[in-house]
């Protein structure tokens, strides 16, 4: 399962793609989490990506393909993955494809969760990440479960993202609609696009989502 996962901000991508890693064995690649990795281990890609965030740029696609490239090449990956948050741009979905096509591999499907803007500021208002392991939570929806303890064996330390709030929210959303419709049009062309209706519950998001993986 060789898989990319679209939506806006607070749609879901990043707890469905926990939920799919869970049940098919394969990583969730979070283009975030692997920035963060790499700025921390000072790699290279790290250093170069730490330059260009410190001056408030967005990182140039070749060090983002790059750091994808480095990921895909684990061990874990061998069997497939969850691209969260990565292609961002046209030429980041150029180059993956590239890099997959160099391997001999293709993406299976690229889901993009739907969701209602007026539903994702409910959403993103209420969501807490663990500042340790990284895992996403809801306070409503998505709770540690009672007892749950963190990877280090003590309780989750959940904290708000500053960026939550609804004005920025709205910001971001916009942004997002701007900067992805390319993407998505890109890959509809492609005829690899899945749209899923992201309203509802977890459990029948994650049903929609199988069910369109289902028929590819």
């Amino acid at each position: 399962m060789r898989l990319v996962l679209l939506g806006a901000p607070g749609s879901g991508k990043g707890t469905q793609a926990q939920r799919m890693q869970a049940r098919h064995g394969v990583p969730q690649v979070s283009t975030g989490d692997l920035l963060r990795a790499a700025v921390a281990q000072q790699t290279p890609l790290g250093r170069a990506a730490k330059a260009v965030m410190d001056a408030g740029q967005l990182v140039a696609d070749d060090v983002m393909l790059g750091i994808i490239r480095e990921r895909l090449a684990q061990a874990d990956a061998a069997r497939g993955f969850i691209l969260d948050g990565f292609p961002r741009t046209i030429a980041q979905a150029d180059g993956l494809a590239g890099q997959l096509a160099d391997l001999g591999l293709a993406l299976d499907a690229v889901v993009l969760l739907d969701v209602d803007p007026e539903i994702l500021l409910r959403r993103m208002a209420g969501r807490r990440s663990c500042r340790r392991c990284g895992r996403v939570f809801h306070v409503e929806s998505n709770p540690p479960k009672p007892g749950e303890l963190c990877t280090d064996g003590r309780p989750h330390d959940l904290f708000q993202r500053p960026d939550d709030n609804e004005q920025t929210v709205r910001e971001r959303l916009a942004v997002y609609a701007e900067r992805t419709q390319p993407l998505i049009d890109y890959y509809q062309r492609k005829g690899m696009l899945r749209r899923v209706d992201a309203n509802g519950t977890l459990d029948e998001v994650d049903a929609r989502i199988e069910g369109v993986l289902q028929r590819r």
